[in-house]
């Protein structure tokens, strides 16, 4: 039987309940970390086949997917009316008629995500739901503006009513190894955030290699992130299972050595609602059921919602509908 605490975490320091308030940088820790990259793919490539769920199981690992989506638009042509559209999608992600059939209960999206611009129209739009607004900031997505505007940005965000923020980390830092550098950016990030919570962005497409990813992750950890996320959702390669397993395993040694939980966010390329319980079944594979919530994973996505609430109208009726049926917005 799956426990909350997996094998491995037996033997652990106080947990702690709150945010992760980060650690003084230990290079003798970060440069002994390593990633066997043969192992970690060959485990990567297992994890489709390995949990196999179907009919109610998959219905009810499904909608936990939902309500662990950041429902996202950071698109160019994005407008107040777009946003609000989204909004709406948030607040009611699945249709009426389907939860009724399931038996369930009103379910919300775990978060909204947009540019700074648009956080306005979005607290606006969620006022009273309880669902948070993320700002992506920090120059998103190269991170290459002037410092001194990429923490200001930050402050804008969270002035503006931003509750969650998904910064991009210089990614110069991980290819030369300048892990200093990297832990001091996160660090200001993370004090310029105040109350908000933080998710590191990796970009782990750039960053080279799997040990990169790990060692950039627990850099992160160390200086305060709430959250490591793989992807802009701009680059070539987002999120991938190799890098997902590099990054839980970093979480899962971090909280191991500290007892404080950061959490995870896969981004880019979940669209499928058959990758998305691959991923809810890894991560309580390597983490346990308490990674399984909101404040502790999400998915940055899109248009994997639409797929989810397909699959569910399956589940309900036993036919496929046409992807217009199930909109955004």
């Amino acid at each position: 039987m799956q426990t909350d605490i997996p094998t491995g975490l037996a033997q652990l320091p106080q947990v702690h309940e709150a945010r992760n308030p980060g650690l003084p940088l230990d290079l003798d820790w970060v440069r002994a970390v390593q990633a066997n990259t043969s192992a970690i793919e060959r485990r990567a490539a297992t994890l489709p086949g390995r949990r196999s769920v179907k009919k109610a199981y998959q219905a009810a690992w499904l909608l936990k997917a939902v309500t662990l989506i950041d429902l996202t638009t950071l698109s160019g042509d994005d407008t107040p009316g777009r946003v609000r559209r989204l909004c709406a999608k948030a607040r009611q992600p699945v249709r009426q008629d389907i939860l009724d059939a399931l038996g369930m209960g009103p379910i919300t999206t775990g978060a909204v995500c947009v540019y700074h611009e648009m956080v306005p129209t979005a607290v606006a739009a969620l006022h009273g739901t309880g669902i948070p607004v993320a700002a992506v900031s920090t120059g998103f997505p190269a991170g290459l503006s002037p410092y001194h505007l990429r923490v200001a940005e930050i402050g804008e965000s969270v002035a503006a009513g931003a509750s969650e923020i998904d910064i991009v980390i210089s990614r110069r830092h991980v290819l030369t190894g300048n892990w200093q550098a990297l832990y001091d950016e996160m660090a200001e990030f993370r004090a310029a955030c105040g109350p908000a919570h933080v998710k590191a962005i990796l970009a782990t497409g750039e960053l080279g290699t799997l040990r990169n990813v790990a060692r950039a992750s627990l850099v992160c950890m160390m200086a305060g992130a709430d959250f490591i996320k793989t992807s802009t959702g701009k680059e070539s390669v987002n999120a991938t299972l190799p890098v997902s397993l590099t990054m839980i395993r970093a979480i899962r040694e971090y909280f191991q050595r500290t007892g404080y939980r950061v959490g995870y966010k896969p981004a880019g390329g979940i669209s499928k609602a058959k990758d998305a319980v691959t991923y809810l079944t890894l991560l309580k594979d390597e983490l346990g059921t308490r990674w399984l919530q909101p404040d502790l994973f999400r998915f940055g996505a899109s248009s994997l919602l639409g797929d989810i609430e397909r699959q569910l109208e399956h589940h309900v009726t036993g036919h496929y509908s046409a992807s217009y049926r199930h909109p955004m917005g």
